[in-house]
Order: structure tokens, then C-alpha cells, then sequence
């Protein structure tokens, strides 16, 4: 079966792995010159942190948006590898022959199912690698690692996202017997997927942190921490966001009256009047993150769900192919 496998893939895997190259040589070429850039600015700003803030961007035009090739990578492993998997086969009718051999369907399955997927997890780490390595001077200057778009695209999260997509394309493939309809699942639902975890599971992931502090001081949480929220809350509960917009209708009218224009407000100490009423009323500054450090578990956790999803997907694939006729 291995060796059968092979001769089916094998013009898929070679051209799968000359794109990889290429697209290691592009990485590599332009990380060298990113990390050359930034030991520059560090050199040049040493000991100057309002240096680092001024420095030019480390990434200019098109390959800054290298790292969304690993978004593209799982989801096309999915459409062209996963979807024909049994589908292709159902179509031509090739099954009649492979699923009435001495082979059994569920090693069949087994097998193929098997070498794809490992082949995602292959391509998913090599891609997420790269670009790991190459996004290093990018994170330790933007200190943004939960942004979406990094968070995404580097560590572990990337290999669950091709697992699960080859494992989509498989499932799906299987169940509506067409090659086409497939992958135009397989595309939709990756995306939707997606964006439901990002957007509404993620930040949830573990209960996040909420400081609060004077109005008439600032905080901001060390290290890249994830900021889900801030803003201010009053003695009774009311929360306001950042905004001034947000804040002056709710302030007491003592306070209204030193905002900037009001009819008590004081040229040059008119904000410092405003946070010190804010601060005799009782409100309070607070942020809500989620600390930095749970930037490993947040890719465990990620990673587990669609590992999971995946499993299951797979296990579909196995209950559909034993119980369907040849």
C-alpha cells in the first residue's frame, strides 16, 4: 500500500516540495536581511528606547505578507490533496477494484489517510518554521505576539490548521461522493472555522487578567500581552471605554465642567483637573488582558481543538467508507 501511495503522490510531492524550497529561499534571504536591519537599529539605538520606536520598519512591500502564506498553505492542502482522496475515487469508480481486494477498506483508508495527514503535519511545520524564525526581529520590535495574523502564522497553531484541513477535505469528500463540491466546502469551512475560533473562542481560552489603577496614573501590562480591553469604571460599576467620546457623557458634571473648552477648564492644568475629579469620584482605570506568558498554552489549547476536530473528522471518514457499498 505504501509503495502505491507513492506512485499515486509522487508527482504531487515533488511538486510540492520544489514550492517549498523556493519558498525557504525567499524566507531565508529576506530574514537574513530583517535580523541584519535590526541588529543595526539596535546597535545604533542602544540604550534609547523612544530610538526604537522611530526606527523604519523592518519589512517593506510584498514580503510583508509572506507570513499569510501559512493561512493559504493548510486550506489548499486540503482542497487538492484531502478533498479526492475518496472522493476521485468514488467518481472514477476505482473503488469497485481497490475495495473488493485482499486489502481491507479501513487499511486502505488507513494508509492513505495516514500519509496525507502526515504530510500536512510536515509542510504545516516547515512552513510555520520559517516563518517563525523569520518573524523573530518583527515580534521582539512590535511586541505583538497575540496579534492575529502572528499569533496565526507561527509556532505549533499552523500544523493544526493543515492537519485539520487535509482531515476536512478528506471527511467531506467522502460524504458528498464530488470532488468539486468539496473543496468548495472544504474552502468555506476552513475559513469559517477560523474565524469563529480567532474571533470568539480564542480571547477565552483562560479566564483573562483585569487590573485596575488610578485614573491619574497609567498602566500597561508588561511584556506582549494581549489587550482585550480598557477604559474606566465608576464607584457604581459603570464602564466606560477609552475614548473620551465614550467617557465625557458619563462623567459627574463637576468633571464635565474641566473638560478642555468647558466653562471651568484652566489652560495647562485642565486634564490633571479632570482625572483628579474623576479620581474624588471614585473612578478607576482598568485594563483586561491576557498576560503574556500564556502565549504557549494559547497555541496548546488552539492546536488541541483542531487536532481534536480532526480526529473526529477522520473517525466520520472511517464510519462512512466501511458501511458504503463499493
Amino acid at each position: 500500500m505504501t509503495w502505491l501511495i507513492w506512485r499515486q503522490y509522487r508527482a504531487q510531492a515533488a511538486i510540492a516540495s520544489v514550492l517549498l524550497a523556493a519558498l525557504a529561499a525567499a524566507i531565508v534571504v529576506d530574514g537574513l536581511q530583517i535580523a541584519s536591519r535590526w541588529h543595526s537599529v539596535l546597535v545604533s539605538c542602544a540604550g534609547n528606547g523612544g530610538c526604537l520606536e522611530q526606527a523604519p520598519t523592518l519589512v517593506n512591500g510584498v514580503m510583508s505578507d509572506l507570513p499569510y502564506f501559512t493561512l493559504i498553505v493548510p486550506v489548499v492542502l486540503g482542497m487538492l490533496w484531502g478533498a479526492p482522496l475518496v472522493a476521485s475515487e468514488l467518481e472514477a469508480r476505482t473503488s469497485d477494484f481497490a475495495w473488493t481486494q485482499s486489502v481491507t477498506r479501513t487499511r486502505w483508508l488507513a494508509v492513505k489517510a495516514g500519509w496525507l495527514l502526515l504530510a500536512a503535519v510536515a509542510w504545516g511545520g516547515a512552513v510555520s518554521a520559517l516563518f517563525t524564525w523569520w518573524s523573530g526581529p518583527i515580534n521582539a520590535d512590535s511586541a505583538t505576539a497575540f496579534t492575529p495574523g502572528q499569533f496565526d502564522t507561527q509556532g505549533i497553531v499552523p500544523i493544526g490548521y493543515a492537519v485539520f484541513a487535509m482531515s476536512l477535505g478528506i471527511a467531506v469528500g467522502t460524504v458528498a461522493r464530488r470532488t468539486l463540491p468539496a473543496i468548495a466546502v472544504v474552502l468555506g469551512g476552513f475559513i469559517g472555522l477560523r474565524l469563529v475560533i480567532a474571533n470568539l473562542l480564542r480571547p477565552h481560552y483562560m479566564a483573562a487578567v483585569t487590573t485596575y489603577f488610578k485614573v491619574t496614573s497609567t498602566f500597561t501590562p508588561p511584556g506582549q500581552a494581549w489587550v482585550l480591553s480598557q477604559g474606566g469604571v465608576s464607584r457604581t460599576g459603570q464602564v466606560v471605554g477609552r475614548g473620551w467620546g465614550d467617557l465625557e457623557p458619563a462623567l459627574p458634571a463637576a468633571c464635565q465642567r474641566l473638560l478642555p473648552g468647558g466653562p471651568a477648564a484652566k489652560s495647562g492644568g485642565s486634564m490633571t483637573s479632570v482625572f483628579s475629579c474623576m479620581q474624588a469620584h471614585g473612578w478607576r482605570g482598568f485594563v483586561t488582558y491576557q498576560p503574556a506568558g500564556r502565549y504557549w498554552p494559547f497555541q496548546g489549547i488552539e492546536t488541541g481543538i483542531y487536532v481534536l476536530l480532526a480526529a473526529a473528522l477522520i473517525a466520520v471518514t472511517f464510519v462512512v467508507v466501511r458501511r458504503r457499498d463499493a
